[in-house]
This record gives structure tokens, sequence and C-alpha cells, in this order.
């Protein structure tokens, strides 16, 4: 493959920048001599700090034969579902292609597919979501209705107590309408039909958010410091606004009861662009690029390391009166905008990201940013 192509089209660098494997290119000694913006993400640190360091330097193999057969630069090699470490990331489980690359003895291309991050980011066949969300679907009709009448019995009850009588009605019909909210919840995760989307200010959208948080804190809450890093050059990003803000709403909340144990409670909320991420819409069938980078981070304990694969699942949670559905939600929530969201851990800085990728505004699809590239 040559780096200018005689038809015009994109060079080697910017085919290589848009694909959504990680890329690395070795040189003799298994040392990184280049790589592109997924490989960026994949191990979490620029190319400026990547280039030049050896491969076991950032990675650790949990099978000896892997290091065995990269040692030998000559002959291509391929697995799947390896269990990798990732230095300040942790575990991951990957594939792994490396082919040597041809005239250059010792060089080898390797390519990895982080399979963790491809079912946050929507690359899983959903199937298994559809299933556990399409029961509230089929069945809400059949269980909204009685619990309607048991509410309405428990009420016409309560009229016939004393008001020291009233603990066990007021009970029930609390129950009832938590019952009916988490069925609604379910509902809206179920949903087959999509609203519009629009051009955002994503950084309107996300100080409303902050807002709605705020207003509804109690006076007993811990109170947490959110830290703004907003890129102002950032034009408006497709997406639904009301859907934007029921995101960031939960991330925030999320992040804020992350958090609020520690000493110095912060919550960081950052806006950028970002290369290298692309996919097929679901609706039109075009590939989108998603340019758009909002990373929620806080400094809490972290996630549990055995639940972070599932963590976007329904009835998955940490919290010990949680549902296990406001992660869930928001996957499908970011998913209806041809958007895709992750989460990621950073043990060196004490860190939990969760990263929203969205799509530019329609005028702005298609024009790259001069820094999109393997460097």
């Amino acid at each position: 493959m040559t780096n200018a192509p005689c038809n015009g089209g994109p060079d080697a660098r910017r085919q290589l920048a848009s694909l959504p494997l990680g890329v690395v290119l070795l040189q003799p000694g298994m040392r990184i001599a280049s790589v592109n913006p997924v490989a960026e993400q994949f191990f979490g640190q620029s190319s400026r700090r990547l280039i030049g360091l050896a491969l076991t330097e950032l990675i650790t193999f949990n099978e000896a034969r892997v290091i065995e057969q990269l040692s030998d630069s000559e002959t291509p090699f391929s697995a799947r579902e390896l269990d990798v470490s990732i230095v300040g990331l942790g575990h991951r489980r990957i594939d792994l292609t490396a082919a040597p690359v041809a005239d250059f003895s010792g060089w080898q291309l390797l390519s990895m597919q982080d399979n963790g991050a491809l079912e946050a980011f929507g690359a899983d066949s959903g199937s298994a979501d559809d299933t556990v969300l399409r029961g509230p679907e089929i069945l809400a009709h059949e269980i909204k209705n009685p619990l309607a009448g048991i509410r309405g019995a428990a009420q016409l009850l309560a009229r016939k107590l004393k008001d020291k009588d009233r603990a066990l009605t007021d009970l029930i019909t609390s129950e009832v309408d938590r019952v009916a909210g988490l069925i609604e919840r379910m509902q809206l995760l179920s949903g087959k039909t999509t609203l519009p989307v629009a051009p955002c200010n994503l950084h309107e959208i996300i100080r409303r958010a902050i807002a709605v948080l705020e207003a509804g804190k109690s006076e007993t809450e811990t109170e947490v410091a959110i830290r703004e890093e907003f890129d102002p050059s950032l034009p408006p990003v497709l997406g639904e606004p009301d859907g934007l803000v029921q995101v960031l709403i939960n991330l925030l909340a999320n992040a804020r009861e992350a958090c609020s144990g520690q000493t110095a409670p912060e919550i960081f909320v950052r806006t950028r662009f970002s290369s290298g991420l692309q996919l097929r819409s679901a609706n039109s069938g075009k590939s989108v690029r998603l340019s758009v980078e909002i990373r929620v981070s806080d400094n809490g304990p972290g996630v549990p390391a055995n639940l972070r694969e599932h963590l976007f699942e329904p009835f998955v949670t940490t919290k010990k009166n949680g549902q296990g559905l406001g992660l869930a939600l928001v996957r499908k929530l970011v998913r209806d905008m041809n958007g895709r969201i992750s989460h990621e851990r950073d043990e060196d800085m004490g860190l939990t990201h969760f990263r929203v990728h969205l799509p530019l505004a329609a005028a702005r699809q298609g024009k790259p940013r001069e820094s999109e590239g393997v460097t």
C-alpha cells in the first residue's frame, strides 16, 4: 500500500486513521514506531508517549506463547479472545493479529480489537439485551392494569381506616408506584422507536444537566466539585436534546455517588474532538464518524473488576438499592443518536471515565480535521 494513491483519494495514513481497529507498527525489538488513533485510545496514551516504548512495557499477555509467537517477527500470527492486562487500565479481552512488513526485516504490523469495548460501542448483536428488554414491552399492559386496580383498592381501603392504621395501605400504594415506574423505564429501554435528532449545543446541554443535578441535591449530601474542561471550538453535535440531558444527568449522578466518600471528591466533565472512531448507522446504513467526545470522570474507587464488562447490561448494578437500569437506559439513548458509550478505569490516576462519542451535525459530517491521522 503506497502512501500517495494514484486516484487522489485518502493516503495510507488517513486510511489507517479511519480503521476501527488499533494498529501498531513495531520496529525490531518490538518497540513502537507508530500508532493510529484507536491504538492511542486502546493504551490510554498519546502517540508521543507510546513511540519508542517496548510493547511489553504496555501490555502483559497471560499466555506465554503469545510473546514467543510475536518474537518471531517473520511469521504471521493471529489469536482470538486473549486475556491481557494494559498498564494503568487493567484487564482486557482482545483479538490480535501480527504480520511481518514486506521488505523490512524485523518490522511487524499489529492490529488489536478490544472485545469489551466493542460490546460497549454496540458491535454486539444486541440479541441478549433485546431478549431481556422485550419482556416488559409485551407484558407491560397486562401488568399495569392489575397494578392500577390494586392501587385503587388500597386507596379505597385507606379511607375507611384510622390514620394510625394507614401505614400498610400507604406501603401498598408506594410499592405499586415503584413497580409501575420500573415497568415504564423498562418500556423505554425496549422501545423500538427513536426520537428525531437535531443539531445541539453540547455545552448548553451539559450545563443544563449540571443545574438539574445541583437543584435536586439534598442538604445532607456531600459537596462534590464539578470541573469543566470544555473545548469552546466544538460545533453542534447531532443528538436529541432531552435524551442527551438525561444521559448526562445519569452519568453525573453516578459519578457524584461514586466519589462522595473521598476526602476531596471531584467530577471532571471534558469535551474534545476525537478522531478514529467510525460506525455504520443503523438508521441510514451510512458510515458515521463520531468526532466529538464527552468524558465524565470521577475520583471514586471505581467499578469492581468483575462487573466492568457487563456494566451497560440491564440489572447490573453496584448500588445496594439500585435496579441496574440507569446505564442500560443511557446506552440505548446514546445508540439511538448514532453515538456510542464506553467505560474505562485509570488506576494510575485513580479516575473512572465514561466516554460518550457523538457525530457532528450533518453540515460538518465527512470533513476530517487536519490532526486526524497516524503519527
